[in-house]
C-alpha cells in the first residue's frame, strides 16, 4: 500500500464509527509514519523486532549506528528502506510516549495502529513498548535528555501595607511581595498589587480547570 493509502486509512470520514477518536499522532499524520505500511509489506516479524529494539535502545541514549549497519546487511535491507523504517518507528514511538500512560489502552492503541494499515502482530510489538515494562525507563530517559527551561524551586512571599505615600498622608494599600528562586540559581523579587494578584489567581485557576477538562475529554476518547 502506498503512503497515500495509509493516510486515507488514517483519516476518519463523517460516517465513520471512530470519528470521535483522538489519535496519539495528532491531527496531521507524520509523513514518515504514513510511509511505514508500504515499507513493512515484505518485512518479517523477526527483523521488525530487531529494528524496534534498536529504536528503543537509541531512545535510551545508546549509540546504535554499527548495529543498524549490521542489521541492514544481514537482512538485505536497502539503506533507503532501512532509514525510512527507523524514522517512522522513531516518530511513532516518540508521539505515543508523549501521552500519559494512564490515557493509553492496549486495545485502543493497537486498533489505531491497524487503522494505519500496520499488521496486527507488529502492532502488538509496538504496544508492548509503549505500554509494557520498558515504559518507565523510556519516560525517565526522555526527562533526562529533554531541554528544560529553569523551573521554580522555592517561593517566598509576604503582604506589605503602605501606610502613607508622598501624595497621601494615609494610604493603607496592601501589596504582595514575592521572591521566586529558580533551578538555575537565579532569584527574582517583585511586587504585585492586590488587584493584579487576584487577576493572576483567577487566571491560573481558570487555566488549570480547562486543562483538567481537556485531559478528561482526551482520556475518554482514547479509551473508546
Amino acid at each position: 500500500m502506498s503512503a497515500v493509502g495509509a493516510t486515507a486509512a488514517y483519516l476518519n470520514h463523517p460516517g465513520d464509527s471512530h470519528r470521535d477518536r483522538v489519535s496519539f499522532l495528532g491531527a496531521q499524520l507524520p509523513p514518515e509514519v504514513a510511509a511505514m505500511p508500504r515499507l513493512l509489506g515484505d518485512l518479517d516479524r523477526g527483523t521488525f523486532r530487531k529494528l524496534l529494539k534498536l529504536v528503543v535502545s537509541s531512545q535510551q541514549g545508546e549509540d546504535c549506528r554499527e548495529a543498524v549497519q549490521r542489521l541492514g546487511a544481514g537482512a538485505h535491507l536497502p539503506e533507503e528502506q532501512l532509514g525510512a523504517l527507523l524514522a517512522g518507528m522513531h516518530t511513532l514511538l516518540q508521539q505515543a510516549l508523549r501521552l500519559p500512560l494512564a490515557s493509553l489502552k492496549a486495545d485502543a492503541f493497537q486498533d489505531q495502529l491497524q487503522e494505519l494499515c500496520i499488521p496486527q502482530d507488529l502492532a502488538v510489538d509496538l504496544a508492548s513498548v509503549v505500554i509494557g515494562s520498558q515504559r518507565p525507563v523510556l519516560d525517565s530517559m526522555a526527562r533526562q535528555q529533554g531541554a528544560w527551561l529553569p523551573h521554580v524551586t522555592d517561593l517566598h512571599w509576604r503582604v506589605d501595607v503602605a501606610i502613607s505615600t508622598s501624595t497621601l498622608a494615609r494610604s493603607l494599600q496592601p501589596s504582595v511581595l514575592m521572591q521566586l528562586k529558580l533551578s538555575d540559581g537565579s532569584a527574582h523579587l517583585f511586587e504585585v498589587p492586590i488587584a493584579k494578584f487576584q487577576e493572576v489567581r483567577y487566571s491560573v485557576a481558570l487555566v488549570l480547570k480547562e486543562i483538567a477538562n481537556l485531559e478528561k475529554s482526551c482520556q475518554r476518547k482514547l479509551q473508546d
